[in-house]
């Protein structure tokens, strides 16, 4: 440490020690409380779902939000519980599930890389995030609401973050609205394109997914220029 450097504040040491320590209790809770509550098994199995959380009415909402946060940062697919809300529920209340899930994930997934576990989980984070650091330095907001869209929500992305200099803030709200449109989208038209779907000949299957990689490819080249822009070469 340098000597013009100001001491370090005992107190805030003290607060981020129990804030690390408030989230690995939080984390081993909400683990606890879905295992218990056989969340795991449940999640494990897609056919299942549907049938488990309207048998809990109500408390269905609360479930569906609780085993996606406890269970999307450490592995299980996001997109199982994405595409299947709207086979459940109306598509806004889907659409409303699907974004309170898919938050709570981030915002763990986050809390877990930056207050309990940074110095192990850094060293997992992959080459293809870390390109984007310089970015995320220069234009925060941004960079996170693209790599959000485009990206979604892998657990190596909460992660990358989380290990960033990113405020909390930025990372909320970016991601808030990274998501906005692919989730508004999967709610409003995934009942549809299911049942759609469900008789159609291969040929529209084929057909339909030559589509859906040639826009992928050009939406990823797209974005990739508009954050090769705020690094300069």
């Amino acid at each position: 440490m340098r000597s013009s450097d100001p001491p370090p504040d005992p107190a805030a040491s003290r607060s981020l020690r129990n804030m690390r320590i408030a989230a690995v209790a939080a984390v081993a809770v909400g683990l606890v409380v879905a295992q218990r509550l056989g969340l795991f098994e449940v999640f494990s199995e897609p056919a299942r779902i549907k049938q488990a959380l309207v048998e809990l009415g109500p408390g269905g909402y609360v479930a569906f939000v609780a085993a996606y946060a406890a269970l999307q940062p450490f592995g299980v697919p996001g997109t199982i519980f994405i595409l299947a809300a709207p086979l459940i529920w109306p598509w806004p209340v889907a659409f409303a599930l699907s974004m309170a899930g898919t938050m709570a994930a981030s915002v763990v997934g986050f809390s877990f890389a930056r207050f309990v576990a940074r110095d192990w989980v850094s060293k997992l984070v992959p080459a293809r995030f870390r390109a984007y650091e310089e970015a995320l330095e220069k234009r925060a907001f941004f960079t996170v609401f693209m790599l959000r869209f485009i990206f979604w929500m892998p657990p190596m992305l909460h992660v990358f973050f989380g290990i960033s200099r990113v405020r909390f803030q930025t990372h909320f709200w970016g991601s808030l609205a990274g998501y906005f449109l692919p989730l508004l989208l999967t709610a409003y038209f995934g009942e549809k394109v299911f049942d759609a779907m469900r008789d159609a000949p291969p040929w529209v299957w084929i057909g339909l997914g030559a589509v859906s990689i040639t826009v992928l490819v050009l939406f990823w080249r797209f974005t990739r220029r508009s954050l090769q822009k705020v690094i300069p070469s």
